[in-house]
């Protein structure tokens, strides 16, 4: 299967920081933004085991869920029109007069967009919500929100190389289904820390998430645990709850851009940077730590800041 993405894009940016010289500590971010333009971050991982399967099962298409400004809406359109793949969206909440930009684009693409019911998407990973899905659209391969399954685990585990597993002590990332922390989780050095970033009003509900993932994967529960001795959560950086900013957040991303060319979004990544530097700040970190931080892409999410309320 023949890759829409670059992985050779996704260098090792260094950044440098009076604060983190300081602290004694280096940072590096691992720009997984880079490899597409569109298909890009941690999506392209967790789509692309899921796309493989489809096709080996012979299906023509992809169904999945997402909100108007889901970065896997954004690129599982992008990825469908790639491979040849009809996809269809099912989207959260009532049809708006206008699109969003991300929900434009899935359409350019190709994909099919249904709208439902806040309190019907609630139901959608039960089995008669699914039996629904099947009778009113057919065969399809079906992905759940943020394509966050066993496959799209599989390929979060791909998301360290080899440099990544020998070069630092400790990775961060933020989480929003906890997939990516799991697949991280899973393919780390025994001797590594895994930091997790929740961009949740309260984000201590991720542990259970990353350790139901894990479980599902290994289906063992001592090995569950051996790998959650590993992972930190940091639920505190979530400034409001999942899409929300403050004034704050926004200062920091634009901040982060001109100081160290770092392009960051006000859902994932701008939350997980502001949190690191806040502990690299609080001298959380042993000196001589290396940190790596991943950057998952999400960067069309900043059209939406005029569409959010502070």
């Amino acid at each position: 299967m023949n890759p829409p993405v670059d992985l050779t894009l996704a260098l090792l940016q260094p950044v440098v920081d009076e604060e983190i010289r300081q602290a004694g500590v280096s940072l590096y971010v691992k720009r997984l933004d880079a490899i597409h333009p569109h298909i890009q971050g941690n999506k392209w991982f967790k789509l692309k085991y899921n796309i493989e399967h489809a096709i080996q099962q012979g299906h023509d298409t992809l169904l999945t869920f997402g909100g108007a400004w889901s970065n896997h809406i954004y690129s599982t359109a992008a990825a469908g029109r790639y491979y040849g793949l009809k996809t269809i969206g099912i989207i959260r909440g009532e049809k708006p007069e206008m699109l969003s930009t991300t929900l434009q684009f899935a359409k350019s693409c190709g994909m099919q967009l249904e709208f439902i019911s806040r309190l019907a998407y609630e139901e959608k990973s039960t089995e008669d919500f699914k039996g629904w899905l099947y009778d009113t659209y057919g065969s399809f391969h079906l992905m759940p929100e943020g394509g966050s399954n066993f496959l799209g685990i599989n390929g979060c585990m791909e998301i360290l190389d080899s440099t990544d597993k020998n070069a630092f002590d400790i990775i961060c990332c933020a989480a929003g289904t906890g997939a990516t922390a799991a697949g991280i989780l899973l393919s780390a050095k025994e001797t590594q820390k895994v930091f997790v970033f929740p961009v949740f009003k309260d984000g201590r509900f991720i542990l259970n998430e990353i350790q139901n993932h894990l479980q599902y994967f290994l289906m063992d529960p001592g090995a569950t645990e051996d790998y959650m001795k590993n992972l930190t959560v940091f639920p505190d950086y979530g400034f409001g709850g999942y899409a929300k900013w403050t004034v704050e957040l926004i200062d920091f991303i634009e901040s982060a851009n001109s100081n160290y060319s770092l392009p960051l979004d006000q859902v994932y990544t701008g939350k997980m940077f502001y949190g690191l530097m806040d502990l690299i700040r609080q001298g959380h970190f042993i000196k001589g730590s290396k940190i790596l931080a991943i950057h998952t892409g999400g960067l069309q999410g900043l059209e939406s800041i005029n569409s959010i309320s502070v």
